[in-house]
């Protein structure tokens, strides 16, 4: 039986991961904690095999290390981590002998969608990135669609190289850049999480999407994750890493 704190439980997306991890025989919920709990004391008292994080970018990184120092696994699903930032929870991880799994969408359609627009970008030379998410969401770009480009760019390092002759007229109108890829953030009520990857070539578009219409599609992956997490030492970034373990 594996036991599990989940930190975020007030959160949308914690409140779905203490319901799945009820849900299952070998899993143990040992507490479910907030903002205005202490981490480092719950863990102290639980003794969990493995914290599960949905908290908030401005608090993250240091979540993860007090998680490692305490004895405990990470799942980590809340985003905004920098890549200094994975660099020392590696390290971290590494240190106290435990796993660290850093997962920027826990969908298995989200997966299957980044790795069909790295396939993709294998053989069209232009790509532009579209995410759509609630209103609520704290950072921008999403973890989702900074991972996009960072697999479309590791099969493709000239993407988009050919130079538009284009004038912004109000800053930012062409979006934000990740490896010369265009990310374009749309946040409005209505949407839960979903992305777009567009891609051109001469005469062609082709574009691949996914949607996410309820956070339980999160669910599967997170109890893969949790199952999987004492497999793994350091860091383990994405899920489709996790697929193969």
């Amino acid at each position: 039986m594996m036991k599990v704190v989940v930190n975020g439980a007030l959160g949308k997306m914690g409140q779905e991961t203490v319901n799945a991890v009820h849900g299952e025989p070998d899993l143990e919920l040992v507490a479910s904690i907030d903002r205005d709990n202490d981490l480092a004391a719950t863990i102290k008292n639980t003794r969990p095999d493995v914290v599960v994080d949905f908290t908030h970018p401005s608090c993250v990184k240091q979540n993860v290390i007090t998680i490692l120092s305490g004895g405990a696994n990470a799942i980590i699903g809340t985003t905004g981590l920098s890549e200094a930032d994975l660099m020392e929870i590696d390290a971290a991880a590494k240190a106290n002998g435990l796993g660290a799994l850093v997962i920027p969408n826990f969908a298995i359609g989200a997966v299957l969608l980044m790795t069909f627009a790295a396939e993709a970008a294998k053989y069209m030379p232009k790509v532009e990135i579209i995410e759509y998410h609630h209103d609520k969401k704290a950072d921008a770009p999403s973890g989702t669609a900074i991972k996009t480009a960072e697999m479309i760019y590791s099969v493709n390092q000239h993407i988009n190289s050919a130079k538009l002759d284009e004038t912004e007229l109000i800053p930012g109108a062409r979006g934000g850049r990740k490896h010369n890829i265009p990310i374009h953030s749309v946040r409005l009520p209505g949407y839960v999480a979903s992305q777009e990857v567009i891609l051109g070539g001469v005469g062609q578009t082709l574009v691949i999407r996914h949607d996410t219409i309820s956070r339980d599609s999160f669910m599967p992956g997170v109890i893969l994750c949790i199952r999987k997490i004492s497999q793994i030492s350091g860091l383990v970034y994405g899920l489709e890493n996790v697929f193969h373990l």
